[in-house]
Formats: structure tokens, sequence, C-alpha cells
């Protein structure tokens, strides 16, 4: 594994191997949360349900490889950051470092703790249902906040 010392804070996104990219991720699943679009007011509002690929115990993607492929919505980040920044959590790595922030302390590069984004509550795993569990009529009943009022 690449452990080179904080190479968060030393090399832009740009910059980072494909291994120091996916150890960014910090694991809490909040990327794989649907995200609902009003076509009226154009307001995008999150939900707690999670993507049919979201396994909601490790909050990992079950099947990353083919996820583009596989779920129409899924984002590449490495690709499309630009443009979905203000869509991620405001405590993902991606957005944060891309803004010119530092990581959480509770991220898992920070804690050297890869429980620590449980431990801080910002995981997933405590309220996210997968959409496989719900019919699709009933997922604007899930919505938990406003991305719209939050983006800066």
């Amino acid at each position: 594994m690449n452990n080179e010392i904080n190479f968060w804070e030393t090399k832009s996104l740009d910059e980072m191997s494909d291994e120091q990219w996916e150890m960014l991720c910090d694991g809490c699943g909040r990327c794989c949360l649907v995200k609902l679009e009003d076509e009226d007011d154009n307001k995008v509002y999150l939900t707690n349900v999670a993507c049919k690929l979201l396994d909601l115990e490790t909050c990992r993607c079950s099947d990353y490889s083919n996820r583009i492929d596989t779920v129409s919505m899924c984002m590449d980040l490495k690709t499309e950051l630009a443009e979905m920044v203000d869509y991620l959590p405001e405590t993902c790595a991606y957005r944060l470092l891309y803004k010119g922030n530092p990581l959480e302390s509770w991220h898992p590069l920070m804690s050297s703790n890869p429980d620590s984004v449980r431990d801080a509550g910002a995981s997933v795993n405590e309220f996210a249902v997968s959409e496989e569990a719900i019919h699709p009529d009933q997922v604007e009943s899930h919505i938990i906040a406003s991305l719209s009022d939050d983006s800066e």
C-alpha cells in the first residue's frame, strides 16, 4: 500500500496516483445516497436511500469496478469532480481538498483508525436503507436534507 506520509497535503488531486486517490475515500457512504431534483425549482434533496450497490454494513460499493456501467447516476469523481463537488458531503475528502481545506480529524488517513468514520457518526450505516428495500414511489418520503441550501 502506498503510505507516502501526508500525500494529500503535498499533492494536488490531479497529481495523486490512483491508489492515493482511492485512499481519500473515508468510506462514509454519503455520496451513495440518492439525490432528488425538484423539476419546478431545481433544488436538490438528499435522501437516506442508498444505492443498491452500497453494502450498508461496510459502506463500500459491492461492485466498484462496474458501478458506472451498472448505476446510471453513479459519479466518476476522478473525471467529474468539478461538476459534482457541491453534491458531495461537506466532510468528503475530495470536496475538502478540492476547496483547499484540510481533512476531518476523524478521517482514517488522519486518525490511522479505519473505524473513526463510524465512531464520529459520519457513516450512513446507522440510518440508510437500500433502494431495493423500498418502492420507487416512496423515495420522496425519505428526504433528509436540501443540498441546494448548503452549497458553498
